[in-house]
């Protein structure tokens, strides 16, 4: 019967796994090396890029569905002039913001107000189809003048009534239209405003928004930025990265970063992301625009080489290796094969004829080795017990090393190469390892993510002061539709309510409000509601302005009716984890005055603490003197201090210095484990111990699996051949494998079935011997 399983296998696998295990050894070693800028480094950048490039992108969206929602909810000044329409949707002007109303059909302005709109190279008419949704913003130049941004939204005014206005052939064609009503008519607001610039952060960061051109739109350069890169502050890779990005976009990937030369001992790293969505369904996707931010840094020294140790390191391994499969070969798999086959010869021998038990004169090789050597000899002695040299012999108790002592010498030498690289060797020293150019970058991160709450809070208010002045004076069934409408407009809205003068929630829309405001506050802003419980809760509220008596609908409106006192915007928990969340940033968490979790990127119970003391230090160092907003901190957290209990890279910084949150005392808190940061030294820190671990995994799996298939069986069988050379016949051997074990356990099992045969034939024999008589009459 042929052998399956057995002794080979493990101690073949125990080398081909560790001589594996070598070569990733020499290979993920040998091919790290320090560079001058670290990929770390260059993976910053680009995150800076998209978090630039979210940023701008939000806002761009925040204002085009804003032009939209005030061309919507505001009242138009009834069959007026084309100027006077416009005025009511554009009250008032500020510094670079133009406004025209468009006739949809033609593409002519009826009225304009504020700085030209620039509408050269803009199809009005193809923009304004019947049966489009939004039209989505676009970007247009006017000579040399700047770039600006046009918003677009679709206005309904009453038709003209009078013969004398000046557009009533187009009025009567929009009205002869079998979807729009005779008595309204479709124009289309325009308005243009100025290319905001990306938010940059960090010391010598600049920043630029380029068209698909090439050619930068906006630019922000800090003044630091402008002392360190003088006439290199506007890269001249603009055209590079807006190529880049366009290739991405076919590509599936939206953002990344370039090296440039050096230069006065610097080298730039630039980063870059695209606005446009890789779905292409939001208000930017049509624009072509990209972010672009970069820095000087100073390349870094050169490193250690790990060459001549991932060399060494392969090569003791390898000789390991050799080392265990030859001693495991010469003592266990070799004399193991040898002894099946001695079994087997004796088993065939006691069980055949006359011719085949001659066979038995021949002995059993017998090693001095552990339980295969037992093993041997107790076949030694049956073997004599069947040819009739001796009796049964009694196994004296063994105490010497066996194959199990010898198993988990092999075990402890692998560990002995193996725990060292997962415990001791190449570890990375975080003050050393680290470049400060790393934890700057981590502080620019975490400034762009206070940056990015603050916008969000300062939209919310805005917004909200414009519910409140569309509220004044409106019915009571005119003021639930306006803050359905809202609701429906801001899903970072929880919930929607106004509070009459004596704090009693007058209207509501949304979910049920966590916890109102014990009163009707004055003036504007952002608050925190509550100090505990399990969810924070944040209301923006503004003062819903009192409305002037209008002869006309003082008639209609009863005491009930009076204009509220406070709109209230409950924001929800979940939009906040949602915008300090951000990859590659690591955990983050935006803490309160009290430096208590409010929101955060990973799982937490509100108002807990900060999971750590040293990140509750650096929180403090970003707190100043009363009045002012504090500065960003940094800082390289050690084992112990950290999340999740190993070097990480931390920052805080103050949520906003002006604005309706100035005041609220909150922090940005993040903190990036050290080992996610692509660093040579954590390269091969990490790969050093995966090294020691698969070393030490592969020891244990072989030379357990050669434990359970091997030396456990054999101790078993070690017992019942000695048990059977010392004369116990009566109990059966059951072979339970088909291995090497097996095939001598059914051998011992024929050779005590030879045995039994024997004392049978040897008793029946005395038996058939005759008994002699003694004489008569005398004693026997």
């Amino acid at each position: 019967m042929p052998l399956l399983g057995g002794v080979r296998p493990p101690i073949a696998a125990l080398l081909c796994v560790l001589l594996v295990v070598a070569a990733f050894t020499a290979l993920g070693l040998g091919t790290v090396h320090e560079q001058d800028v670290p990929q770390a480094v260059r993976d910053a950048e680009r995150r800076i890029a998209e978090d630039a490039a979210d940023s701008v992108g939000t806002s761009i969206n925040a204002r085009a569905a804003a032009v939209r929602r005030a061309a919507a909810s505001a009242t138009p000044a009834g069959s007026g002039a084309p100027a006077a329409i416009l005025r009511s949707f554009v009250p008032t002007e500020h510094p670079g913001q133009g406004a025209a109303l468009l006739d949809p059909r033609t593409g002519r302005s009826l009225a304009a107000g504020g700085e030209t709109v620039p509408l050269t190279g803009v199809d009005v008419t193809s923009l304004a189809r019947p049966g489009t949704a939004n039209i989505a913003p676009r970007l247009a130049s006017s000579g040399s003048a700047e770039p600006r941004l046009l918003l677009f939204a679709r206005v309904t005014v009453p038709a003209p009534s009078g013969k004398e206005d000046d557009n009533r052939d187009q009025a009567g064609d929009l009205a002869g239209d079998q979807d729009q009503d005779p008595d309204e008519r479709e124009l289309l607001l325009v308005v243009s405003e100025k290319v905001a610039a990306p938010a940059v952060f960090g010391g010598g960061r600049t920043g630029q928004l380029v068209d698909r051109n090439g050619k930068v739109v906006a630019a922000a350069t800090n003044a630091a930025a402008a002392q360190t890169a003088g006439h290199r502050a506007v890269p001249a890779d603009a055209a590079t990265a807006a190529n880049a990005a366009k290739a991405a976009l076919t590509t599936g990937d939206a953002a990344g970063s370039m090296l440039g030369d050096g230069a006065d001992g610097l080298r730039r790293v630039t980063g870059w992301a695209s606005l446009a969505a890789m779905d292409g369904t939001d208000d930017t996707s049509d624009l072509g625009l990209t972010i672009l931010t970069g820095r000087e840094v100073a390349p870094a020294k050169e490193g250690a080489d790990h060459t001549w140790f991932a060399v060494m390191a392969a090569g003791a391994l390898a000789l390991i290796a050799a080392l265990v499969t030859a001693v495991l070969w010469g003592t266990v798999q070799r004399p193991l094969l040898r002894l099946h086959l001695s079994a087997a010869r004796l088993a065939r021998s006691a069980s055949g004829t006359a011719t085949a038990r001659e066979k038995l004169t021949r002995p059993v090789p017998v090693v001095a080795f552990g339980e295969i050597g037992r093993v041997g000899r107790a076949l030694e002695s049956i073997r004599r017990q069947l040819i009739g040299e001796t009796g049964p012999e009694l196994a004296r108790p063994q105490r010497r090393p066996g194959v199990r002592a010898l198993v988990l010498v092999c075990a402890l030498v692998i560990a002995a190469w193996g725990a060292p690289l997962l415990f001791l060797l190449n570890r990375a020293p975080a003050d050393k390892a680290i470049p400060a150019v790393a934890v700057a970058d981590q502080e620019a991160r975490t400034e762009a993510a206070a940056e990015r709450v603050r916008r969000s809070l300062d939209r919310s208010h805005t917004d909200l002061k414009a519910v409140a002045s569309a509220l004044s004076g409106a019915s009571r069934e005119r003021a639930a539709e306006i803050l359905r409408r809202d609701r429906a407009d801001h899903p970072t809205y929880r919930s929607l309510y106004v509070l009459d003068r004596t704090g009693a929630i007058a209207l509501q829309t949304g979910k049920e409000p966590l916890r109102t405001l014990d009163h009707a506050p004055a003036g504007d802003g952002i608050t925190q509601v509550n100090t505990s419980g399990k969810i924070p809760a944040i209301a923006a509220y503004a003062q819903v302005p009192t409305a002037k008596n209008d002869p006309k609908d003082t008639k209609d409106k009863g005491p009930k009716d009076a204009a509220p006192a406070v709109v209230v915007a409950e924001i929800g928990v979940d939009a906040l984890n949602e915008l300090v969340a951000r990859p590659g940033l690591g955990s983050v968490w935006l803490t309160d005055a009290h430096h208590r979790v409010l929101a955060a990127s990973v799982g937490f119970q509100a108002f807990q603490s900060l999971p750590s003391r040293g990140l509750t230090r650096l929180v403090t160092r970003t707190d100043a003197a009363p009045g002012s907003a504090g500065s960003p901190a940094s800082a390289v957290l050690h084992a112990g201090t950290a999340t999740g209990g190993g070097q990480s890279v931390a920052a805080a910084a103050p949520l906003a210095q002006t604005g309706p949150a100035a005041g609220l005392g909150w922090r940005v808190v993040s903190a990036e484990p050290a080992a996610a940061l692509k660093l040579a030294a954590f390269q091969v820190q990490a790969r050093t111990m995966l090294a020691g671990l698969l070393a030490l995994s592969a020891g244990v799996a072989c030379l357990g699996w050669l434990h359970i298939v091997v030396v456990r069986p054999l101790r078993a069988l070690t017992s019942c051949a000695e048990r059977l050379a010392g004369g116990d016949h009566r109990t059966v051997l059951y072979p339970v494998h088909h291995d090497e074990c097996g095939s001598v356990t059914r051998s011992l099992e024929l050779l005590r079935q030879a045995l039994v045969e024997r004392d049978r034939g040897a008793v029946s024999a005395m038996a058939r011997v005759p008994v002699p008589s003694s004489p008569s009459g005398s004693a026997p």
